[in-house]
This record gives C-alpha cells, structure tokens and sequence, in this order.
C-alpha cells in the first residue's frame, strides 16, 4: 500500500558536509573495534564529513562508551551534530555478556534521548570473534549513514516542522 502523496514527510537526506560527528570506540576486543572504526570513518567521509569535523575518543570497554557519550552531548566546543558509539561484546561462558551488552546499549539508547542528540549505536554482540569481524564493515557502514541521516532529520524538523 502507498500513501497519498498529499501526506507531507521528511525525504532521507545523507548530506554529511559541514556537520560534526564524534566517535565513542571501547578498547575492549581492539581488532574488531578498530574495523569498525575503519569502515564507519570511510563512510563518514563519502557522505562528505571533513575528517577535520570527525572526533575519536576511545574508552577501556563498552560500559564506559555511555558516560562519554553524555560528555560529549553536552559540551559546547564542539558542538556535535551525532555520535557513534563502537564496541564490540563476545559472549563468554557467563552471565557477564548479558550484563555488560545490556546496559552499554540501554546507556546509549538513554543518552540519546536524554539530551536529544542522536546516537549511532555500533556495539556489537556476538556469540564469536568471527561472527564480530564478519558484521564491522557493515555496521561500521550503517552507523555513519545512520548518524548523519539523524543530524540531518533533527535539523529539517527543528528548522521546518511538518
């Protein structure tokens, strides 16, 4: 079924230029991270982020990636447009995978929706090693566009509501 083309919507907007994009990445599973990092800055800048408007900050592991996103989201130079938050959680042989991937994507998922700055979530958690490297450039992928189709949203709503 479509909708009326009467119906007013927000066309998908990936025009990167000019905006401010910061990266919270956990050294935690380094390998894995620094692929997803590779990807998601490589697609920031096709979607045309200057690497100069591109900041990294990394943290020891993914429950810390949260309390650096609200850092972050609430400082005034620079002012960021998205964050993206990468990480990487493999299951173990305890409940300790469960923990720690639930409240690192719950803190994120608050973040963004306490200080209404979106947030890119790219922590992944897998059963393996090879299930995470095999998921990086694709995430990786998907967190830059994710980020500056949101930083591009918000703007066009604050600017333009329907």
């Amino acid at each position: 079924m479509t909708l009326p083309e009467s119906i007013p919507r927000y066309p998908e907007l990936l025009d990167g230029a000019g905006l401010k994009i910061g990266i919270v990445m956990s050294r935690f599973n380094a390998p894995i991270c620094e692929q997803l990092l590779a990807a998601t800055a490589q697609e920031l800048r096709c979607l045309g982020v200057a690497s100069a408007d591109i900041r990294i900050v990394t943290v020891p592991g993914a429950l810390e990636i949260p309390l650096i996103l609200q850092t972050l989201a609430q400082s005034e130079k620079p002012r960021f447009d998205a964050l993206i938050a990468l990480g990487a959680v493999i299951r173990g042989d305890t409940y300790h995978f469960e923990v720690v991937a639930n409240d690192a994507c719950r803190g994120v998922l608050d973040t963004q929706l306490e200080t209404g700055l979106p947030i890119a979530n790219g922590i992944l958690t897998c059963n393996t090693d090879e299930q995470a490297l095999a998921r990086t450039t694709q995430k990786g992928t998907d967190c830059a566009r994710t980020a500056v189709e949101m930083a591009c949203l918000i703007a066009r709503i604050r600017e333009n509501p329907l």
